[in-house]
Parts: C-alpha cells; structure tokens; sequence
C-alpha cells in the first residue's frame, strides 16, 4: 500500500532553495536484484532520497512491474527489462532547504539483450485536480441545464504563461488523504468549502481494478506525462446548487493564498464548453471525459 498523501498547492510555488552539500556518494538499492547502483549528487544523501514519498511511490510501482514480467504471458516474458542503475542528477529543496520537493534522475533498464527503455524521470509526486460544477437553484434539479465550471487563471512559469486556465489543483504530501486533500485545496484557491465527503473520486468510479490485466499496480488516477514524469493526479467532482447571484459574483474573484504568492483569478464556464475553454489542461480534459463517461453509464 502507498502511503496517504494530503494535498499542498502552495509548495509548487515556493523558490527551491539549495542546502548545504554532502560528499557525493553511491549506495547500492535496497532488495535490488540485480544489484543496482544509485549515485547521488552532493545535495542529497541516501536516507533523503529513500524517505522521498515521490522516490518510494515510483520504486514500488516500478519493481512490482518489472516482477511481473515473470508472466509468461508478458509481453516481455521471454527477454525481462531489469534495472541496472539509477543516476541522481539533481534536487529541488523547499522551505530554505527542509523538504525535499523535485528530484531529476535516470534509470538505466535494459535487458540481457542489451535493449533498453527510456528512463529520464522527474520525480515530483501526486497531485489532486477537482471538477467544480456549479449550477443555479432556479432550475430544474437532476437535469444538467446551465451548468457551470470553475477554472482558475494563474501564472504557470514552466508552461510560460500568467494566465493558464485549469481545474482547481494542487500536490501531494505524504499526510492526510486524498479528499481531504482536495477540499482543503477547493478552499484555498477558490474560498468555497467543500465537506470531504462531499467529493466524488471521478478517476476511482472509471478504474475500480486495483491490478489491471499488465499484471500492474498503478495509481488510480491519470497520468499527465508519462514520458518523462511519475505525477499522477486523481481527479474529484462535487457539485453544487447556488444562488444564480452568486456565479456572477464569482466570476473574476481574486483568491489564493497570497501570504505564499498564489495570483489566482476564478473563471466561471459552462460545462458544455469545458472541453474547449480548458482545452490546454489535461486535468480539465480528463475530468470532463470521466464525467461524461461515468454518467453515460450510470455511475453518476
């Protein structure tokens, strides 16, 4: 079992800060068979990187993978990939070096052959994204006419932009739970608070197996980028009846923390157009086909 994670936005938005060095260094992993080799950078030591949540999630799910090649039915049965070795390339430190945020690595996996799979990884951990439909108490209740979506605008460096326009969302840590996590979220960057048993895990209704027919044991959420990155994001829904007064008043409303720098503003769209107005957010996308999905088939 993974361990429970609560959501905190906020330290995506923190400016790493580097630590003070330790003699780089080589330690063999752990129940590594065969025997792997992990080479650190001088700002990361062995404890900080096996107690790392992001570092033990991937661990796991990557060697309970690479187990189940033992299947001869496997795809990779007759020629199994193993991990040979992994290479710390650097660290990304919050909280003037307390809390280890991002790790960038590579992971050599090839097979007796000398086949290899690609394995640069950035390890950042979960997050959470919620589906926030709105919809004014003056019209029929169980029907999904005028019904409305909170997105936030905010700045996104990596992506380039001021004004990215996404489902409310934020990290993972290794405490609390994923719901709770996410109301929590809800809160902090659009004032509105959700009781956790409120929510609905969208991506727990689509994907109920625990072990899919691969043999493998992936988290039950999606995964925006594969290629290149461990984040998994388990997407939530709640809805709820409001005055129609009250989606104008929304509308624009400055939020976020602003103590941690967060430069929110909400952006209220309907359902029908979420697929476009969030067309550039994988969480919107995603939630918005797991919705349609769900309630097509009677889950919602």
């Amino acid at each position: 079992m993974l361990p429970r994670l609560r959501l905190t936005a906020r330290h995506l938005r923190r400016i790493p800060t580097p630590t003070t060095s330790v003699a780089m260094s080589t330690f063999t992993l752990p129940n590594s068979s065969p025997e792997c080799p992990v080479n650190l950078t001088s700002d990361i030591t062995k404890d900080q990187l096996l107690s790392f949540p992001a570092f033990k999630n991937w661990m796991s799910t990557l060697q309970h993978s690479l187990q189940a090649q033992q299947n001869k039915n496997h795809t990779f049965h007759a020629a199994p990939y193993k991990l040979r070795k992994i290479d710390v390339q650097a660290c990304d430190w919050f909280g003037g070096g307390k809390k280890l945020g991002f790790v960038k690595l590579t992971a050599e996996v090839t097979n007796d052959e000398g086949e290899y799979l690609p394995g640069s990884v950035f390890l950042r951990g979960g997050s959470v994204g919620m589906l926030l439909i709105l919809q004014p108490d003056d019209v029929p209740e169980n029907t999904e006419k005028d019904k409305y979506v909170i997105l936030t605008l905010q700045p996104r460096i990596p992506a380039g932009s001021l004004a990215l326009a996404e489902l409310p969302a934020g990290m993972l840590d290794d405490s609390g739970t994923f719901a709770g996590g996410a109301a929590k979220e809800i809160e902090e960057e659009t004032g509105l608070k959700v009781p956790e048993d409120q929510l609905i895990n969208l991506t727990e209704l689509a994907l109920p197996s625990s072990e899919d027919s691969t043999g493998e044991r992936l988290q039950k959420a999606m995964y925006p980028s594969a290629g290149g990155c461990d984040e998994f994001i388990p997407l939530f829904l709640h809805q709820r009846r409001v005055k129609r007064d009250t989606l104008e008043d929304w509308q624009g409303k400055l939020t976020g923390l602003r103590e941690h720098g967060e430069k929110i503003t909400l952006k209220l769209v309907r359902l029908e157009d979420l697929w476009k107005e969030g067309g550039r957010d994988a969480k919107a996308l995603g939630a918005w086909g797991l919705y349609d999905g769900l309630r097509r088939e009677g889950k919602l």
